[in-house]
Parts: structure tokens; C-alpha cells; sequence
């Protein structure tokens, strides 16, 4: 009898994590009479249709005096769809094997030949109609490194990749009952590939006890999918810490 394809991989899934004791809870069978070991052989983690997670990074990089200097990102361009040919962040898909961190790691030296960066998670994006490949939600990372300390060399699904300087305005700022919404207009530039890219995008913010905010993008000039949000998100972030 041949072994079906999804039946080995749903073995491997039940194999990947060995150590299973911190999940044993009190040691009690479930109401269908199974230990935890029987529970595992019989889950099937491909019964329902689950997202794919991603990572995505956004590097900074300063040459001069941190408040004062004059601040990069570092940009790919897409070799494939979606969004081909347009700028985005380096990033990918996880490995099973993966912590978060380490694919955004990963998916930044693939990309961008940049390694072993300090990483630190800045947000979550998981709108339902953010990739038309599938439901993808992506953890979103940032760090900061001095461009003449790292070689940057395309590879991977990225085309090219380069530093492009960072300009992030403010448009403007509207109170709309419990809700503040500012706009943000956000350039990129590589003056070397005579390049600029830009994205209009709107941050949505609740105050209390309880916060909530949102970025979102709502024009962008071929900078892929959400990632303009990502990058203002990212540096605001960085921006309040050198005030």
C-alpha cells in the first residue's frame, strides 16, 4: 500500500517536534480516549486551508550623525510576480524549521547579501487582500547599519537591490472623533539610477487605555504591496527613539 504524499508529510509535521512533554498538561486522555501521542498521529494539520507567514525587513542606514545624518533604506527590485519589477523589502516565506527572526535573516542575505544583522520585530500585517497569492501574513523586522560596513549584492528573487535615501513627510493630521489620522507622503531616491519611487500613506490611531494603529497604503508609485506602510511604520518608530 503506497503512502500518500500529504500522509508523509503530516508525519514529518508530527516528527519536527519531538520533545513533547511541556504539552502534556495534567496527563489526562481527551474525551475520545487519547493520549497526546495518540492525538498527534491522528492530527491533520492540512484539514483546514491555513495562511502562509512571510518576513519582511526594513534596513536603515545613517553614514553621518544619527539625529542629523542623512538616512537610507535598503530596497529590492521584484525578478518575479507579484508586483514584478516594482521596489520592495527583502523577505520570504518561512521554513518549517524556522524561527521568525531567522528567516527574516535568512531572506535578507539571499536578497541583499547583508548578514547578521541585530533584528528587532516591529509589526504584524495580515489584511485579507494583501497578496493575491494566497492569505500571507508577515512579520515585519527592522534594523539599522552603517551602509560602508556591508556589501549589498542582489541574489535570490531580488533583480537589484540598493540604498535609496529616505524622505517622509507630513501631509497632514485630522482629528475624526476618537480617531487622529495622519497622512504621510514617503520618497525613496537613488540619484545613482536617476530612480525615485513613492507612496502616500495614512496612519490611523485610537489613544487609551487600549491603542490601536494602523498603517495603510493609499497610493503608492511602484513600491510593492504594503511595504510603503511597513517602512513608515518602521521609521517613525526609529525617529521618536532619537528625539
Amino acid at each position: 500500500m503506497r503512502t500518500s504524499k500529504k500522509t508523509k508529510e503530516r508525519r514529518k509535521m508530527t516528527a519536527f517536534f519531538k520533545e513533547i512533554e511541556p504539552f502534556r498538561g495534567n496527563g489526562n486522555e481527551n474525551e475520545k480516549g487519547q493520549t497526546l501521542e495518540n492525538f498527534l498521529e491522528e492530527y491533520d494539520p492540512y484539514k483546514y486551508k491555513n495562511p502562509c507567514v512571510t518576513t519582511d525587513a526594513v534596513i536603515f542606514s545613517c553614514k553621518r550623525k544619527v539625529v542629523d545624518g542623512e538616512w537610507k533604506v535598503l530596497m529590492v527590485k521584484r525578478r518575479n510576480h507579484p508586483s514584478i519589477g516594482w521596489w520592495a523589502l527583502p523577505g520570504g516565506f518561512i521554513e518549517l524549521h524556522e524561527n521568525l527572526e531567522d528567516t527574516a535573516r535568512r531572506e535578507l542575505t539571499e536578497e541583499t547579501g547583508v548578514a547578521d544583522l541585530p533584528m528587532e520585530q516591529f509589526a504584524v500585517y495580515g489584511n485579507a487582500t494583501r497578496d493575491p497569492r494566497a492569505r500571507i501574513i508577515t512579520s515585519a523586522y527592522l534594523s539599522v547599519v552603517d551602509e560602508g560596513q556591508v556589501k549589498v549584492q542582489a541574489g535570490d528573487d531580488a533583480a537589484d537591490a540598493r540604498w535609496m535615501q529616505l524622505h517622509c513627510q507630513t501631509e497632514s493630521v485630522k482629528e475624526d472623533g476618537d480617531w487622529k489620522r495622519t497622512i504621510y507622503r514617503l520618497a525613496l531616491e537613488n540619484k545613482e539610477a536617476e530612480l525615485t519611487i513613492s507612496a502616500i500613506v495614512e496612519k490611523k490611531e485610537r489613544s487609551g487605555l487600549v491603542r490601536e494603529t494602523y498603517y495603510k497604503v493609499k497610493e503608492s508609485d511602484r513600491i510593492a504591496c504594503d511595504h510603503a506602510a511597513l517602512i513608515v511604520q518602521a521609521w517613525k518608530l526609529v525617529e521618536s527613539r532619537l528625539i
